[in-house]
C-alpha cells in the first residue's frame, strides 16, 4: 500500500497503540535537548531561550535595489540577511563580460566590485545584522569584500556573524555554479576554514547543503545521506589541511529544505542532528560538544510552490515552516507566495516574514 510509506519509501504503520511504545524511554533513546546526541535540538531550552533567526533570501538586479529591499526586511523585523548573487556573479565573471550577457542581476544581485558591496549593505549595520552569502566558488573573495566594507563601517571582523555557503561539492551534485576542478576546490574551501579561524572566529564558514539535491528530485533520505556525505569530505580536508577537529568543526553549519510532509521532514531534521554527533565524536573524535552539534538553516520548498492559484502557496509555506521549527532549526526562510511567477513583490516578501 503506497499510503503506508513515506516519501523516502519507508514503511509506517497507520496506527500506533500503547504496545508500540512499551519500554521506550524517550530520554534515554534520544537524549535529552542540548546533550548528545542532540536528537532533541542543539540548545537545552531551543526557542524558549533563543528563538530561531528569521532569515530572508533576497538579491536582485543592481546592488542598489537589493538595499532599498534589505531595508524593507530589517524594518519589517528580519534579524537574517541573506544575499542571493546572480549567476555571473557566481561563476566569477564581471557584469560587462560577454559569457554573462543576458544573466546579468537575473536570479540575484551583480556584485563586481568593492563599491558594488558598499551599495549592497549601505545603512544596515553590519555590526547588528547577521548574514548569510549563498556564493560557492568565489566565496573567498566575496566574504572578503564584505569584511572590507565592514571595517569601513568601523566593525571589528571577529564580532561580524554570518555564514558562507562555500559549499562547492553540490555544485557538482545538483546545481553547477563550479569553476575549479574538486581537489583545489577543497582546498579552497578548507583555506577558508583556516582564515576565519584567525580573522572571523563567529563566522560560519561553510552551509553544506542539501536544499539543491532535494530541489533536484532527492527524497528526504536521500538528501540527508548527500549532505551528511559531503560534510565527512570537507571534514577531512581540512584535516589534510592541518587544522584541528575542534578549531574548525563548531563553525560548520548546514542547509535543508522543509516540505509539506510534516512528520517526515521533523523526523528527518532530528536524524541528521543524532547521525552528524556520531560521526563527528566516533570517526572524527571531536571533543568539544559544538563540533558534534548540527547547527542549520531551512529553506521552505520552492519545488512545491505552483504558479497556479499562488494564494495557497501561502497554505504551503505555513505547514513547511512548522516543520522546520519542530524539527529545531537555527534560522529559516518563508518563500514568498509569488515566488512561481517572478520576483516576490514588497507586499508578499513581508507577508513571508510575518
Amino acid at each position: 500500500d503506497a499510503s503506508a510509506h513515506t516519501e523516502s519509501g519507508l514503511p509506517f504503520s497507520p496506527v500506533y497503540g500503547p504496545e508500540a511504545l512499551a519500554d521506550w524511554d524517550p530520554a534515554e533513546r534520544l537524549g535529552r535537548p542540548g546533550a548528545y546526541p542532540f536528537t532533541r535540538g542543539v540548545y537545552p531550552t531551543m526557542y524558549t531561550g533563543r528563538p530561531w533567526t528569521m532569515r530572508q533570501y533576497a538579491g536582485f538586479g543592481t546592488a542598489a535595489e537589493s538595499n532599498r529591499r534589505y531595508h524593507q526586511l530589517v524594518a519589517a523585523g528580519t534579524g537574517g540577511l541573506s544575499v542571493a548573487f546572480d549567476l555571473p556573479t557566481q561563476m566569477g565573471f564581471d557584469s560587462d563580460a560577454p559569457v554573462a550577457h543576458g544573466e546579468v542581476g537575473k536570479v540575484g544581485v551583480a556584485i563586481d566590485s568593492l563599491e558594488d558591496m558598499r551599495l549592497l549593505f549601505h545603512g544596515i549595520p553590519l555590526d547588528r545584522v547577521s548574514t548569510s552569502m549563498t556564493i560557492n566558488a568565489p566565496a573567498a573573495l566575496l566574504l572578503l569584500l564584505y569584511q572590507l566594507v565592514a571595517e569601513e563601517q568601523g566593525v571589528d571582523p571577529a564580532t561580524l556573524t554570518g555564514t558562507t555557503q562555500n559549499d562547492v561539492l553540490k555544485e557538482y551534485i545538483a546545481r553547477g555554479t563550479y569553476i575549479y576542478p574538486p581537489m583545489q576546490s577543497l582546498r579552497l574551501t578548507s583555506d577558508i576554514f583556516g582564515y576565519c579561524r584567525k580573522e572571523l572566529p563567529r563566522w560560519n564558514t561553510i552551509s553544506i547543503s542539501g536544499y539543491h539535491m532535494a530541489e533536484a528530485g532527492a527524497t528526504p533520505v536521500q538528501e540527508i545521506a548527500f549532505t551528511l556525505a559531503n560534510g565527512r569530505e570537507y571534514v577531512r580536508a581540512a584535516l589534510a589541511a592541518g587544522l584541528g577537529i575542534d578549531e574548525f568543526a563548531p563553525r560548520l553549519s548546514f542547509f535543508f529544505v522543509a516540505r509539506t510532509t510534516l512528520l517526515e521532514e521533523v523526523a528527518k531534521f532530528r536524524a541528521a542532528r543524532r547521525i552528524w554527533a556520531r560521526i563527528m565524536r566516533d570517526e572524527f573524535r571531536a571533543k568539544d560538544p559544538r563540533s558534534q552539534m548540527l547547527r542549520f538553516h531551512t529553506q521552505t520548498a520552492g519545488v512545491q510552490l505552483t504558479a497556479q492559484q499562488p494564494e495557497v502557496n501561502l497554505v504551503r509555506v505555513a505547514v513547511q515552516g512548522l516543520a522546520a521549527v519542530l524539527g529545531g532549526t537555527q534560522s529559516l526562510h518563508t518563500n514568498s507566495f509569488d515566488e512561481a511567477i517572478a520576483l516576490p513583490t514588497e507586499k508578499a516578501a513581508r507577508l513571508a516574514l510575518r
